[in-house]
């Protein structure tokens, strides 16, 4: 394509000649093919701005004209003017510089190191004193700050199958606990959005039958475009009746209806319509983009605009509104819990003082992150399909013995459609994700994979983040708002070298209520690649296994007696377990049924014992 006169002479203007990035339209698009276009021919700078481009790629983010990837208003960087300017330092950098990133925005160039990471970055971070959403407005109206999610900001977003897999885990648990399985069960929720559209698919692939409300038909019709969602309708009655008879059939299907989530909810509380799951993935950590009752996506934009303060108020009261119609649905027996996007907290400052009572989404993943489990994720940077599907085989050589990771992988293969460049998502553990990063390179190195593999994962993570309202919900010990742990994450990952680094405030609940690490690391075939990612993917879910250890899990301590995982308090933290199981179950901070878990885990660790090595410290 021809290249305005302005980017002639930049280093930007091949990627402009050759269709990757049209400044006029503002349409950027996934980079495939083996031709490198750093200047330093070095993979680990190349697969950033490869992933940098797939994340705004049309087919993956939510607004990609405005920079935006998913969650509300999560950019990929600050400006237009900051995009250009952080391809232009990706295409020029030498391997062993590091560009420094603030808010979207590159401040810095440092000669740093071969082993050190490529860019490291810090989004949106405030000191907590000034650390909520109206002075985080105030900011970015002047420029200063933006707002980047989690995996937006990181360029580590896999479209919606990066959600996937925590929803299919999440609600499949849900319905394992109270009903054996979601098979023939009917899941009720809202938002079709990047995040919230995985529900339907999710739900499907678990047996069930999904009904989703969304106020926008464009999500709907995305949604239906990548093959996440079946059909929809702008009748709530014809959606219920529709959802009640594939229930009745054990149908596995899903449903998306043109409604208001509360629009919704009313009418199944009408009709005494109880759904056997419920949940929420609206946008509700952001007031700003949760659209309030009786107003369409075109009207709730121009209130927006025109008067936020009362569209917050109004937004306010339609979260409360949402909030006791869920409640009421769980009194009449739908199993129910919050996704974690604070949506309990709004209806709560709203004056809903029972919201709590609907348990948060921790309450089925915990025991996945005790394990140090969670969503690793790897693209293929060549855009080659066929390496994700070989590593699909790989995973089942390597871990089939995991049914429930065989039957993910068994049904993503069948279902999920690839947006941008291909991926996938799998909770590997501890041991897992270093042993298959090792396999991976090897097979990049031996030629039987089309090219380098960019590995990272999503933050809905064991010991990455800091979030008192979703992933450190309830912790053992009350340590729910401690935030040490997602910083040194985010401070090994650097150590060991991870190709970049990212520390963000935020993502998920929102400014205020969260703090997070991610990474990215491209797996190349060299030597240098292969030590350096089998550190990151052993030190990154070692500290999802040692924060659940130090908060006194039982599990947690088996994992890291059994694997090796050297904690040198061992000894206080097994007395920390015996009294904080109590304490948390005297004061209320967990459910009967993680009380019963937890305490049958320390019977069995204890039991186990003298089958351990001893502590690190004795």
């Amino acid at each position: 394509m021809s290249v305005p006169s302005k980017y002639k002479g930049q280093p930007i203007e091949e990627l402009i000649s050759e269709g990757y990035y049209d400044p006029e339209t503002r349409t950027v698009h996934a980079i495939t093919g083996p031709e490198l276009h750093v200047r330093s021919r070095d993979w680990q700078v190349e697969g950033i701005l490869r992933m940098l481009f797939h994340v705004l790629d049309p087919m993956v983010a939510k607004d990609p004209k405005n920079l935006i990837v998913y969650g509300g208003t999560g950019k990929a960087a600050r400006s237009w003017d900051d995009f250009e300017a952080i391809v232009n330092t990706l295409l020029t950098m030498d391997s062993d510089d590091t560009m420094v990133i603030q808010s979207g925005q590159p401040v810095a160039v440092f000669k740093t190191d071969l082993r050190a990471p490529r860019v490291v970055m810090s989004n949106a971070m405030l000191v907590p004193k000034w650390a909520d959403w109206s002075y985080f407005w105030e900011l970015e109206k002047r420029g200063l700050i933006s707002f980047h999610q989690m995996t937006a900001g990181c360029w580590a977003y896999i479209g919606t199958q990066g959600v996937l897999q925590g929803t299919y885990e999440t609600v499949g648990a849900a319905a394992e606990r109270a009903y054996g399985s979601l098979e023939g069960r009917l899941y009720v929720s809202a938002g079709l959005g990047n995040m919230g559209g995985a529900q339907p698919l999710a739900a499907k692939m678990l047996g069930g039958v999904a009904l989703i409300a969304d106020v926008d038909k464009r999500m709907i019709d995305r949604m239906i475009q990548t093959g996440y969602l079946d059909t929809w309708t702008d009748d709530i009655d014809k959606a219920i009746d529709m959802a009640l008879e594939a229930k009745r059939s054990r149908t596995p299907t899903s449903i998306g209806v043109l409604a208001n989530a509360v629009d919704l909810l009313e009418r199944l509380v009408k009709e005494n319509v109880v759904p056997d799951v419920l949940s929420d993935q609206t946008p509700a950590h952001d007031p700003l983009s949760y659209v309030p009752e009786g107003m369409s996506v075109e009207e709730a934009a121009r209130l927006r605009s025109q008067d936020p303060e009362r569209y917050i108020q109004l937004a306010k009261q339609t979260m409360k509104r949402h909030v006791q119609l869920m409640l009421e649905l769980q009194a009449r027996g739908a199993v129910t819990f919050e996704y974690g996007n604070n949506l309990r907290k709004q209806a709560y400052d709203a004056g809903l003082t029972e919201a709590f009572k609907i348990p948060g989404q921790m309450e089925f993943m915990r025991p996945l992150f005790e394990e140090g489990r969670g969503p690793f994720r790897w693209t293929s940077l060549m855009g080659d399909p066929n390496d994700i599907y070989k590593l699909d085989d790989v995973l089942l050589q390597l871990f089939g013995r995991n049914q429930r990771l065989a039957r993910w992988i068994t049904a993503a293969h069948k279902y999920v459609k690839f947006q941008g460049l291909p991926a996938r998502v799998v909770y590997l553990g501890y041991g897992e994700r270093a042993l298959f990063g090792k396999v991976v390179s090897q097979m990049v190195r031996r030629g039987e994979l089309s090219g380098p593999i960019w590995f990272g994962r999503d933050h809905l993570d064991a010991g990455s983040v800091a979030s008192p309202y979703r992933e450190t919900e309830g912790m053992l010990d009350g340590s729910d708002a401690i935030g040490d742990w997602p910083i040194l994450n985010y401070a090994l990952n650097t150590a060991v070298g991870a190709t970049w680094t990212c520390f963000h405030h935020g993502g998920g609940t929102g400014i205020g209520y969260a703090i997070h690490a991610g990474f990215g690391m491209v797996v190349d075939g060299t030597e240098l690649a292969e030590q350096k990612a089998i550190r990151v993917f052993t030190v990154d879910p070692g500290m999802g296994v040692v924060r659940h250890a130090h908060a006194g899990y039982p599990r947690s301590l088996a994992v890291a007696r059994e694997k090796g995982v050297r904690i040198p308090i061992m000894k206080m933290l097994e007395e920390k377990s015996r009294r904080v199981i109590e304490e948390a179950k005297k004061e209320g901070r967990i459910s009967d049924y993680t009380y019963q878990r937890v305490k049958k885990d320390l019977e069995e660790y204890e039991s186990k014992k003298g089958n351990y090595s001893p502590p690190f410290n004795t």
